[in-house]
């Protein structure tokens, strides 16, 4: 039997704020400066306030199907045959693809920045060896170490703000909406579709959240405080760098983390943001591949998935030597990625809502057409 381990509501939270923050805490900054400049960190809370919007969506949907993941209830909406293709093309190209980039990212950051002479290979096959024993264990010991974990990102996370504050110049970020509001909300949409519009790849794990009322409320407090530690990441990291230092770097809160200077004792303890980012991103790669593995073997209705973690962790790792050759692609990937995302991130719920919507009211109207003629 496939494993559905069951979890709580804090629990869920916790899984989807580190998965949020995962490796965005070091790219987004980046992303947005390079075409809002200073005033990227409107743009963040304006992608952060979009996302919150589109939450309701991906509740609406959960709540109409509470006992089903999200490639069941495809079934059950346009069918069974048609059903099982969408949700291979959902897993394949959506949390796969997404898995891929993440551990690219991975690599990236290790061999540019802790790790310059090791080969990006092994730090892939190293880190999805043990992505794959967390995938083996099951939704439920992942979840508690998540929540183990929590305390520690959170206490790094508030240091690093801590200590970094006194290079902080407010200088920085003015003149506020130098470049309008248009410059704005291009910059939001990269931000929107990563990875604010990936909460639909969690309703794969909706249905094991042990208080179903409380599931729609923690999907939607996870996505808040992963986004507001994105936000405040992004406007520390302009304060610290400037605009145009922050776009110039691939990992720009890295970079500002080194400035840290207290007294002439306390510097170079960059490594506090290497760690937080290490453990969000762990889980975040975990969930996304416990997701496809878990999906794939629903759809083609196959009893364990447990065997499906090594090939496909094979083939996660040429993948993400494939999806970014290299670090620069990555610029040039972003748009591309704001018209992808958003088609499986928001037209497939909306769309299946929508059709879920219009098949109710036609068989409550054909039971009530039915109920009058008995009459």
């Amino acid at each position: 039997m496939l494993k559905k381990g069951k979890i709580g509501a804090r629990q869920f939270t916790i899984l989807v704020m580190l998965y949020i923050i995962g490796n965005a805490i070091l790219l987004i900054p980046s992303t947005l400066a390079s075409v809002a400049k200073q005033d990227a960190w409107i743009a963040a809370m304006l992608a952060v306030g979009a996302a919150l919007l589109v939450i309701p969506l991906c509740v609406a949907l959960g709540n109409r199907f509470p006992n089903m993941t999200f490639t069941e209830y495809l079934e059950e909406i346009i069918g069974k045959w048609l059903g099982k293709a969408v949700s291979l093309l959902f897993l394949l190209g959506f949390p796969f693809v997404i898995a891929s980039m993440t551990l690219r990212n991975i690599g990236d950051f290790m061999t540019t920045q802790t790790i310059p002479e090791t080969p990006i290979q092994m730090v892939h096959i190293i880190y999805m060896a043990v992505v794959v024993m967390g995938v083996r264990h099951g939704l439920e010991p992942l979840a508690r170490a998540a929540e183990i974990f929590f305390p520690l990102v959170v206490l790094l996370f508030l240091i690093l703000v801590v200590f970094i504050s006194p290079q902080m110049k407010f200088v920085n970020i003015l003149p506020v909406m130098e470049g309008g509001i248009q410059a704005v909300l291009k910059a939001a949409l990269p931000f929107f579709s990563f990875p604010l519009l990936e909460p639909v790849i969690l309703l794969m794990i909706f249905p094991h959240v042990n208080d179903r009322a409380k599931a729609g409320k923690a999907l939607f407090a996870g996505v808040l405080l992963g986004g507001i530690v994105l936000c405040v990441t992004t406007m520390m990291t302009i304060l610290v760098l400037g605009a145009d230092q922050t776009a110039r770097n691939v990992f720009p809160s890295y970079v500002a983390a080194k400035n840290i200077n207290i007294g002439q004792f306390l510097e170079r303890i960059e490594m506090i943001l290497a760690v937080l980012w290490i453990v969000t991103s762990f889980f975040r790669l975990t969930l996304l591949f416990h997701i496809s593995t878990f999906g794939i073997a629903q759809t083609l209705n196959l009893k364990d998935d447990r065997f499906l973690t090594l090939p496909l962790a094979m083939i996660l790792v040429v993948l993400s030597i494939v999806v970014l050759p290299h670090i620069t692609y990555l610029i040039n990937f972003n748009p591309v990625w704001g018209v992808y995302a958003p088609t499986y991130g928001l037209v497939l719920p909306l769309l299946l809502l929508g059709i879920a919507i219009i098949r109710k009211k036609r068989s409550n109207e054909s039971n009530d057409r039915y109920d009058e003629g008995r009459r």
